[in-house]
């Protein structure tokens, strides 16, 4: 793994939390996307060498309603950037993590992405993420 990318924050309102964060670090958001597939709309915003990723939910079903529901507005996932996400993958499953996914798929921000469940990993959600190459 190479570095933190991002943090997931999971938001009631996009709107309200962009600007709240904007105001927090001093910047505007510099992406909003829907991944239609996981039912959220993201922000994201440049910290540093780490990323903020705003997560809203787009329907009641959606992992993000359902984090919401259960523990409220907060801390949703850390990202981590890898070089190969299918090798990270193959040697995190050979090293006894769970992964929720067993193929990497689009996410948001041009990246493949992957998730560790959170009962092998401390109760943290851990995604693992590689820039597409166009």
């Amino acid at each position: 793994m190479k570095k933190i990318e991002h943090l997931g924050i999971a938001v009631k309102d996009l709107k309200v939390s962009n600007e709240l964060f904007s105001k927090l670090l001093g910047t505007a958001p510099y992406k909003e996307e829907k991944v239609a597939s996981e039912g959220v709309a993201t922000s994201f915003f440049q910290c540093g060498e780490t990323k903020v990723e705003l997560l809203e939910a787009t329907n009641p079903d959606s992992p993000i309603a359902k984090f919401i529901n259960k523990k409220g507005e907060g801390i949703h996932h850390i990202a981590f950037e890898v070089d190969d996400i299918n090798a990270e993958m193959q040697r995190l499953e050979k090293e006894g993590f769970v992964l929720i996914n067993k193929v990497p798929k689009r996410g948001a921000d041009n990246k493949m992405v992957c998730f560790l469940h959170p009962k092998s990993t401390n109760s943290v959600l851990i995604e693992l993420c590689q820039e597409i190459s166009e």
